[in-house]
């Protein structure tokens, strides 16, 4: 079964019902927790790079300009170490082994990467559910994980995003 299970978090609204789903499955296997949340520029919450209109033709960012940004930033990764460190007390309290870590970059190849270096056997990831154009603009982490990571992958979708255990499933028998 399962004992090492990497966890990536975002800032999605959903981010409390993947963790939730991992603190259960940890429970239950008595697995431990590496939660995982990659910074990036197209992240919901992070701050944008400040680009005027002239600054198309000329792509030079003002000193102040870019010392806000940076300070913004900054901000945003003291908010994702924070909350971090609070799903971490949260995943203890319920008696889990869990470790964070939060890093820059691509979020796929780096969840990919972290679950290589930590011998992970799983990897939990939401889905968005994007189709169509959203999908080819903003890409499908949890796509690109399923097709690349070394080990399982179990995305949780948010519409259903419960895990039964399992004293709930059910198994229907047919008669003839």
């Amino acid at each position: 079964m399962f004992k090492k299970i990497l966890v990536a978090l975002d800032n999605s609204a959903h981010r409390q019902e993947i963790l939730q789903n991992a603190l259960d499955l940890a429970k239950a296997t008595q697995a431990d927790l590496m939660l995982v949340h990659v910074l990036s520029a197209y992240e919901e919450g992070s701050p944008g790079i400040p680009i005027r209109s002239y600054q198309a033709y000329y792509p030079v960012l003002e000193d102040s300009t870019w010392r806000l940004y940076q300070k913004r930033w900054e901000e945003f990764e003291a908010q994702g170490i924070a909350q971090l460190r609070q799903e971490l007390d949260r995943a203890r309290a319920v008696g889990v082994s869990a470790e964070f870590t939060q890093t820059s970059g691509e979020p796929a190849a780096t969840l990919c990467n972290i679950a290589d270096s930590w011998g992970a056997d799983l990897i939990m990831v939401g889905s968005h559910g994007r189709k169509g154009l959203s999908e080819l603009l903003l890409g499908s982490v949890s796509n690109y994980v399923m097709h690349h990571a070394n080990c399982s992958v179990l995305v949780v979708h948010h519409n259903n995003s419960k895990l039964a255990a399992p004293a709930e499933t059910t198994t229907a028998s047919a008669t003839t």
